[in-house]
């Protein structure tokens, strides 16, 4: 023991376990009057929302909400689903947002697996929720939100949202967690296969990566944010915690619609929103009578999710967007990377800044380091941008693991790095440029479809013999799921390809049904094994969709 170590112990003066709440704490005292929140006509500030979180958080907390519950919702990016981000930590629960585009079998498995206490439930997604809960036999606390901005749906639940918000303490003594390595989120992801893995969170890297979000998307002091990415969405890339933390305004949304996006930048003089590259296009292609006048010093706006095509990039600074790049996963709290711009970079012509930009760039500074390896041996590969390996990192903003399942856990961790998955080159200057993804995965519109999955629901149907499902390039998403499918001898000759898609679509979420089928003889190596990497090629000469 050295004498840095004598007589020099933790204490409550000079240690406190970190946990995002206390953004909302501070942004209560010092900007109590500042409008904290947007949604159509509501306008609530720092004050009301933090007595609304302690409100919340006593409620739960006298139904029995603690250390290591999970409470669940389905809901859009409204004040109710920003209230959770904070109320939820508060009672010491665990926060779980459901994607709202998932099918009811896939919302049953997450709200068992999860063991789900309590679940909120917007109204316009009610039946999402019924169809979810009647193939469950332990059934979970259901609390309706009615949101006044969603004329579809009805209020389902043993109580509405403000009704149970009545039975709390608006000035309830909330603790901050004994230990900030104590779980704060739950958020599922498909992985590599069909089965969704829970992905962990815990009060420190939720409250670092906030941090690193501020500097990364350069937040500065009372930001406007439009929420266009998804809460449910890596907890909405931390940015719940961290447009807190800067005191900015949410300017909530409950959908993408590019004419209503013009319109709440335009009204409210939206800084900043983030979202996939699909976001950008729809704004990008627009009509002229959609548009309105952005503000003065433009909007900066925050995208990863997929590789944004260089033309995008520069179509959206030509109309007054500044485009981050950014690159993550879920294991990674969202965003563990950005483009940090240079200014030699200046310079450049128009293309040479493009090419720049489209890197997924260096780690946020919470990531304590990177590196591209050799799947195969585990070497770090030369920095020379040309050599492709399997991109790895290491830090205080990786997931705790995966929930009950601790050989994936310590698959990802192999080797003390944490393993992405994808496939990279490492340039001189240590940015990282990602050059293909695991091969099992579509990214449409920013989220993560499984072509296991897919592919498993195709041999559902009767006629078909066999099937394989690749990323198709496309327009609008980013990538669809493109299917190979081989009929049976015996099949129906009517069976087309519009008719095997709506099958598809009766049966799972939408966004995941493939979106071109193409029939015939699959391609196979000698052992059976289906080349997907010809498949690729052959996609390719098809050019993208739209």
């Amino acid at each position: 023991m050295s004498v840095y170590d004598q007589d020099l112990d933790k204490c409550a003066a000079n240690y406190a376990p970190l946990t995002p709440s206390t953004f909302l704490q501070r942004s209560a005292r010092v900007y109590a009057h500042r409008t904290a929140v947007v949604h159509g006509d509501l306008r609530r500030d720092y004050a009301t929302l933090y007595c609304r979180c302690r409100q919340l958080a006593s409620a739960l907390a006298l139904k029995g909400v603690g250390e290591g519950d999970t409470v669940s919702v389905i809901a859009p990016n409204t004040p109710e689903m920003l209230e959770l981000h904070f109320g939820v930590p508060m009672s010491q629960g665990v926060l779980n947002t459901i994607n709202t585009r998932l099918d009811p079998g896939a919302v049953a498995f997450m709200l068992k697996f999860a063991e789900a206490k309590v679940l909120f439930v917007d109204r316009a997604f009610a039946d999402l929720a019924r169809q979810a809960l009647a193939k469950m036999t332990v059934q979970p606390l259901v609390i309706g939100i009615d949101d006044v901005l969603e004329p579809e749906g009805e209020v389902i639940g043993q109580t509405d949202y403000e009704a149970f918000m009545t039975t709390g303490d608006p000035e309830y003594d909330w603790k901050a967690p004994a230990d900030e390595w104590q779980a704060i989120s739950l958020n599922f992801t498909s992985g590599t296969t069909g089965n969704p893995k829970g992905v962990v969170y815990h009060h420190r890297g939720a409250y670092l990566n906030a941090m690193s979000a501020i500097i990364a998307f350069n937040l500065g002091s009372s930001p406007t944010y439009l929420w266009t990415v998804p809460m449910f969405h890596c907890n909405g890339w931390c940015c719940p915690w961290a447009v807190t933390a800067a005191g900015g305004t949410h300017v909530c949304l409950r959908k993408v619609d590019p004419a209503l996006i013009y319109q709440l930048i335009h009204e409210h003089s939206v800084s900043h929103m983030g979202g996939a590259p699909t976001v950008m296009n729809m704004l990008l292609n627009a009509p002229a009578s959609m548009r309105r006048e952005l503000p003065p010093n433009g909007v900066s706006i925050s995208t990863g999710g997929a590789a944004p095509p260089g033309a995008v990039i520069a179509g959206m600074q030509r109309i007054g967007f500044q485009v981050a790049h950014l690159y993550g996963l879920t294991e990674t709290y969202g965003p563990s990377h950005w483009c940090e711009w240079q200014t030699e970079w200046d310079g450049l012509n128009d293309a040479q800044q493009m090419q720049k930009m489209a890197r997924q760039g260096v780690p946020c500074l919470t990531i304590n380091d990177h590196c591209v390896i050799d799947p195969s041996t585990g070497e770090v590969v030369p920095e020379d941008g040309r050599t492709i390996g399997e991109l790895v990192m290491r830090g205080n903003t990786i997931m705790k693991g995966y929930l009950k399942n601790p050989q994936a856990t310590q698959e990802a961790f192999e080797g003390s790095w944490f393993h992405t998955g994808d496939l990279a080159v490492m340039h001189p200057d240590y940015y990282a440029e990602i050059k293909d993804r695991s091969k099992d995965i579509i990214i449409s519109g920013g989220e993560n479809i499984s072509s296991l999955e897919v592919e498993e629901l195709l041999y559902q149907h009767p006629h078909v013999m066999e099937a394989a499902v690749v990323a198709r390039p496309d327009e609008m998403w980013g990538e669809t799921p493109c299917a190979f499918v081989c009929l049976k001898e015996d099949a129906d000759d009517s069976l087309t390809d519009a008719i095997l898609i709506e099958w598809c679509r009766d049966r799972i979420a939408h966004f995941k049904c493939p979106k071109t089928i193409i029939f015939g003889p699959l391609p196979k190596t000698s052992t059976g094994k289906i080349q997907k990497y010809v498949l690729r090629e052959r996609v390719g000469q098809l050019g993208a969709g739209g």
